[in-house]
């Protein structure tokens, strides 16, 4: 398998895309264009709208999107955009292409991450060899893990966002009939994302029969950020349901190799973190707690860490278990 450079690197959220350069393998990629999704009709129109901006016409173009993928297609969950790989790689004359699930690229780039794009979550544990995790609330949650089989790095992708997330105490049995439905359900997803976080918020409120401030989640964390007390309960709850969803998934993955938070909200709120209590949530797992207490947990603080992960893809491609011919806008020669 072979990307020609230049190749341009494409991360593509619900709200936000954000596109980087890189000009040539193991040259570290240019700083980020941003544009909102919804401004856009599609990733072809989203690539014209930056062509300009390229010291070089791109010859590759790797794609993480946040959706499920099926090998050349994407749907995008909460966006009205379709990426069809063949279609974009004629439509921008690139040579080559490749499209990744947003967190399957997320685990493709734990190999990359610099050590100051990251932040420990309570006291320094080391990551012992095994499956790595990552996981984290934007529009949407993802999920998934990274495989390191005879030195090549294996990505398994996951919608654990869709899966029923139920209350475990008190707290959140009082609020968890006050939690508005999606399709009539309660996922982690539902509540453990910008949306979910709004969601969180007005059920708290209908607990105490008030109704919460409007707003979505970014002006909850805002208000939260500026001392509000009630907004603040509302993000230290959210992290106690980060925490408790991050532990079982370490159990099902037996993740020893390490839990990375990322998405848009956590890197916000990480001064709102009581470390003690995300990790006594994380390590509740009897009989199993003393499992988990070992695994080391983080936030990715930084948006460059899978720009830079495509990036190495990108250059070394061998190291990395992809079926290629599966997934490659152009057979590969």
């Amino acid at each position: 398998m072979h990307f020609p450079f230049p190749v341009l690197l494409c991360d593509i959220g619900g709200t936000n895309v954000r596109v980087a350069f890189a000009a040539a393998p193991g040259e570290p990629p240019s700083a980020a264009l941003h544009t909102h999704t919804h401004h856009c009709a599609g990733l072809a129109e989203a690539m014209d709208a930056m062509a300009g901006h390229w010291p070089q016409p791109p010859r590759s173009l790797i794609v993480c999107a946040a959706g499920p993928l099926e090998e050349r297609r994407l749907k995008l969950t909460n966006a009205d955009w379709t990426i069809d790989g063949p279609e974009i790689a004629e439509a921008l004359k690139l040579e080559q292409g490749l499209l990744l699930n947003d967190f399957e690229a997320q685990a493709l780039s734990l190999p990359a991450l610099l050590p100051e794009w990251t932040r420990e979550i309570g006291a320094a544990r080391s990551a012992r060899g095994g499956l790595r995790l990552v996981l984290g609330p934007g529009t949407g949650l993802g999920a998934a893990a990274l495989a390191e089989i005879d030195g090549r790095f294996l990505p398994l992708a996951t919608e654990i966002g869709h899966t029923d997330f139920g209350p475990t105490n008190s707290e959140e049995e009082a609020i968890w009939p006050h939690l508005e439905r999606v399709e009539g359900r309660v996922t982690a997803e539902s509540v453990i994302s910008g949306p979910g976080l709004v969601r969180l918020h007005e059920a708290r409120a209908a607990c105490r029969g008030v109704v919460a401030e409007p707003g979505d989640g970014v002006a909850v964390v805002d208000r939260a950020l500026a001392g509000s007390a009630e907004e603040i309960e509302t993000v230290r709850l959210f992290w106690h349901l980060v925490a408790r969803l991050s532990g079982d998934l370490a159990l099902a993955f037996f993740a020893t190799g390490g839990i990375s938070l990322a998405g848009g909200i956590l890197p916000r709120i990480v001064d709102l973190l009581g470390p003690a209590d995300f990790r006594a949530a994380f390590e509740a797992k009897a009989p199993l707690d003393h499992v988990v207490a070992a695994i080391p947990t983080r936030v990715i603080m930084s948006g460059a860490g899978v720009l830079a992960g495509m990036a190495a893809l990108a250059a070394h491609p061998e190291r990395y278990v992809v079926d290629y011919n599966a997934r490659c806008w152009r057979q590969p020669r």
